[in-house]
């Protein structure tokens, strides 16, 4: 834990320092807003696992359908089955473990925060925290609390309210994230099979796991939990909505929007092809006509072919001597 303590310290501490150029440094609200600044900081370095989360996520959505069709055909053949749903995942570049990235690379960090701020409450130092910060730290007050009180130590009334609305916050909103992503951004065929179930398992699972745990956090910690999860939402709302997975309600409300504002900008509307990742693509321009090339003759054809040589009869006389005309003499 020694190197994540040094990287939690370093950053909180920079953020305290910038904090504390406008607010007190001793006061509870810049330790606290200290702590939304570290949240701030590690949730945009998780960006590029969040971006990987969607994708597979995505990717896990798509492939449902041919998931649901293994099952049809290998369901009484359970080692068959699993073998075929992992060559399946393999072919289609799908990591089903690739959604679950952020949230286990930020336990390592919630934890090293945890006892961070729990060696703070019994005076002991961590990372570059000095003594005097570690003392400023432990007794920071914010609403008659504490940063490093948790509900089940609480001194006061005002411990366990200001403790007990943050593990609420944290619970509420880690359900929200996940039903977030179910109700806006999973078609109808992703809605059932195993993945849906998981889906669904930790739709409820996990909120109540934080709700049992979280009363043993500290104030900090759950700040810093609570945070993280407005921000994923944030994330998953602004992707939901710009970039969303075809056959949701989400693409489906996109397409409206896009139609509504091609509509009072008074453009025509355009046939909008669904492509596999959701984009829309132009139509293609049409081909040029290839010109058609003659067909080949002989020359007794060609001479036909001319003014007037098409009054000849097939036995090679003139249609003119039924006319009266001579014919031609030796």
């Amino acid at each position: 834990m020694g190197p994540l303590y040094w990287i939690i310290s370093v950053v909180l501490i920079g953020w305290h320092e910038l904090w504390s150029l406008v607010l007190k440094p001793t006061s509870g609200a810049s330790w606290a807003l200290s702590i939304v600044g570290l949240t701030v900081v590690i949730r945009a370095a998780l960006i590029p696992l969040f971006v990987r989360q969607i994708k597979a996520s995505r990717n896990m959505q798509l492939i449902q359908p041919k998931v649901k069709a293994l099952q049809e055909k290998y369901g009484h053949d359970r080692e068959l089955l699993a073998q075929k749903t992992m060559e399946l995942y393999k072919d289609s570049g799908t990591n089903p473990f690739a959604s679950c990235l952020p949230i286990i690379l930020q336990m390592p960090i919630f934890f090293a925060l945890f006892r961070l701020l729990n060696h703070a409450a019994h005076d002991e130092a961590r990372g570059i925290l000095t003594p005097q910060q570690v003392d400023s730290l432990s007794n920071a007050d914010i609403f008659g609390a504490k940063i490093s009180d948790t509900f089940t130590n609480a001194e006061s009334v005002n411990v366990q309210i200001l403790a007990g609305f943050l593990v609420i916050a944290m619970t509420a909103t880690t359900f929200l994230t996940q039903r977030q992503l179910m109700a806006k951004n999973m078609p109808a065929d992703a809605m059932s099979g195993p993945y849906a179930r998981q889906q669904k398992m930790l739709l409820y699972v996990l909120p109540l796991v934080f709700a049992v745990g979280g009363i043993a956090f500290p104030i900090g910690v759950l700040l810093y939990w609570t945070t993280s999860n407005l921000w994923t939402m944030g994330q998953q709302f602004y992707v939901i909505r710009n970039n969303p997975a075809p056959g949701t309600p989400a693409f489906t409300a996109k397409l409206e929007r896009d139609a509504h504002k091609r509509a009072r900008k008074g453009l025509p509307e355009t046939p909008e092809p669904e492509q596999p990742g959701g984009t829309v693509t132009d139509p293609e321009p049409p081909r040029p006509q290839q010109r058609q090339q003659p067909k080949r003759q002989s020359r007794q054809q060609r001479k036909k072919q001319k003014p007037g040589a098409g009054d000849n009869r097939a036995d090679g006389t003139d249609d003119g001597a039924g006319d009266g005309a001579a014919p031609a003499s030796g």
